[in-house]
């Protein structure tokens, strides 16, 4: 029987919130596949790693190549499931060939750390994409979006103030779940007056 190729998402960052079975099957794997970032929070040992790195192609041979002969791990940030790496695997292998665990979305940690449910938050990603952000923030009370280098705070918060929308409250934070995390909550027109890590993620409540 071939080996499976397993998906694993890391949680926010910090090695505390990598899940127990995860752990589990990064001791059990013989090569992990994984971001520098990523790597860095894992114990090697005397395992082989691989890191992601463009273009995209190279990953996909190298799993390829080894995944029926090794016990391959593929490390993603936060959850599996929400904006990973996972979709784009899955478009080289089947159902039968992958096993996917979540983790801890950076987003799903945000919110608990500002003292707020999600169960009807609007999730998004800004990451190389422009999603409908305008239309999902006056449609929902709440919103978590994943900030990029391009689409952060700052032009978002322009994007808002250009369309009127001013009375939401923006959470911001940096380094989640790491020893210099901050998380802050501003006033629209307050988020031009700070500098941000490019590490961070957003939630705008209509509160």
């Amino acid at each position: 029987m071939k080996n499976k190729i397993k998906i694993l998402g890391l949680g926010p960052g910090h090695p505390d919130y990598i899940l127990p079975i995860t752990k589990k099957l990064i001791d059990n794997s013989e090569i992990v596949v994984g971001g520098e970032r990523n790597l860095k929070n894992i114990d090697l040992k005397n395992r082989k790693s691989f890191f992601i790195k463009t273009p995209l192609s190279k990953t996909i041979d190298f799993i390829k190549n080894n995944y029926e002969e090794s016990k391959i791990v593929v490390l993603v940030s936060g959850d599996s499931g929400f904006y990973s790496l996972t979709n784009y695997i899955k478009k080289y292998f089947n159902e039968e060939e992958l096993d996917i665990y979540p983790g801890i979305s950076s987003l799903q940690y945000l919110f608990s750390r500002i003292g707020k449910t999600w169960e009807d938050a609007c999730l998004m990603s800004m990451h190389g994409r422009e999603e409908n952000l305008i239309k999902n923030i006056k449609m929902n009370k709440s919103v978590g979006i994943l900030t990029d280098k391009i689409w952060n705070p700052k032009k978002i918060a322009e994007k808002m103030m250009e369309k009127e929308i001013l009375d939401r409250k923006i959470y911001i934070g940096e380094n989640l779940s790491y020893d210099n995390e901050r998380i802050i909550k501003l006033n629209l027109k307050d988020v031009n007056n700070h500098k941000f890590e490019n590490l961070n993620a957003m939630v705008v409540s209509d509160e």
